[in-house]
């Protein structure tokens, strides 16, 4: 990546020789030409929040600054790019959604994120902290800014207004207004369950921002929960890419003698699911871990692993993802540990689970989803 500061090695997390995509694209090029050719001043706090891939706080190193991210992958690329570019640790401050931010911000750098809400929320948790010198650009490719982005940073910072757009990118200038009355944040959302989908019927849900479809429960989940498998007595469940832990709640309501995993890559997911769990007075053990799918889960140690792969990298179709969390399943499976997958129809994972598994099962299906079940031989 060619910066105003010099060119960068970047890389996504984790590194694969076949991953095509890079670690960047045009609207982290084009808010760092901004920077430098407006000579914006970076000797302040800069905050830099949703950085995909560490590209911006790399490029920025010099000027100590703090990256917030929801992404436990898009955090350990940041710390890989930095240490390829001779970084030393603790140059760059590493938060995440979960932790307070800065008391002060100066420059406050935005990657617009795919979610409306989580933004709603970061700027929530950042307008505090910004003052009427503070300099505020957004960026991100035009198919990703909309009217309803300019207008949430006008409802939480201050006037709001666009450049003109290069290489299908734009930035966002936002003038911050001490003045303004903030509404307030509505972030985590609570709700409750409707009846009629196994185990956890009636009971409470509560989302932090950008958790998938975080104001009801989605039409796949909803699926997925009317055809979990029966209840086992004392089994190591993990629920995988467990977004607001409805699923592995459900295991834990039905088996109280279950042990369940909830792992995510997102810590508002884990945040959530942790919640979710808490909120409904659940018995047993349960353990939050945020993390690359089922890095560090001992082999063999697992007998129920259920799972929703996402098909998306931001804007990016791929099912490397998909690929990584089965095969993770089948590593840390027993030999007859089952893995349970819903996903469109038209994704075609029997195919990838036939592949891994050597075998896969239709339990259910509608004209829009599947349920899958792969068994270790």
């Amino acid at each position: 990546m060619t910066t105003p500061w010099g060119e960068l090695d970047l890389a996504r997390f984790p590194e694969d020789p076949r991953d095509r995509l890079r670690a960047w694209d045009a609207s982290d090029e084009y808010v760092l030409r901004h920077l430098a050719e407006e000579k914006v001043p970076l000797d302040g706090t800069v905050v830099v929040v949703g950085d995909r891939w560490g590209a911006l706080v790399t490029a920025l190193a010099g000027r100590r600054p703090v990256q917030i991210t929801d992404s436990f992958l898009a955090q350990e690329a940041t710390k890989a790019n930095l240490a390829r570019s001779g970084v030393e640790p603790g140059t760059v401050g590493l938060l995440t959604t979960q932790d307070a931010p800065p008391e002060r911000v100066d420059v406050l750098l935005v990657r617009v994120p795919k979610s409306l809400a989580l933004l709603e929320d970061q700027l929530s948790r950042l307008a505090p902290a910004v003052h009427a010198g503070t300099v505020v650009v957004g960026t991100g490719m035009v198919k990703e800014i909309h009217t309803s982005t300019l207008r949430l940073f006008e409802r939480v910072l201050g006037p709001t207004r666009t450049s003109l757009a290069e290489k299908k990118a734009r930035l966002i200038f936002c003038t911050p207004d001490p003045a303004l009355e903030r509404p307030a944040n509505p972030w985590p959302y609570t709700y409750t369950l409707p009846d009629s989908i196994g185990a956890v019927s009636g009971r409470t849900v509560v989302n932090h921002a950008g958790v998938f479809c975080a104001d009801r429960l989605d039409i796949g989940t909803r699926f997925f929960l009317r055809h979990l498998p029966a209840a086992g007595g004392g089994r190591r469940v993990v629920d995988l890419g467990c977004g607001n832990g409805v699923v592995g709640t459900a295991v834990a309501v039905g088996d109280p003698g279950a042990e369940v995993l909830f792992v995510d890559e997102s810590f508002q997911a884990v945040a959530s699911a942790e919640a979710t769990y808490k909120a409904n007075g659940v018995p047993g053990h349960a353990e939050f871990r945020v993390g690359d799918g089922l890095a560090g889960v001992p082999a063999g140690s697992v007998d129920l692993v259920l799972n929703n792969p996402p098909f998306h990298s931001h804007q990016a179709t791929t099912d490397a993802t998909a690929w990584r969390m089965f095969a993770g399943a089948q590593r840390v499976l027993r030999p007859g540990g089952e893995l349970w997958v819903i996903g469109n129809r038209h994704l075609g994972y029997h195919v990838k689970l036939r592949k891994l598994f050597g075998n896969s099962q239709l339990v259910a299906s509608d004209p829009k989803f599947v349920v899958l079940k792969a068994v270790k031989k």
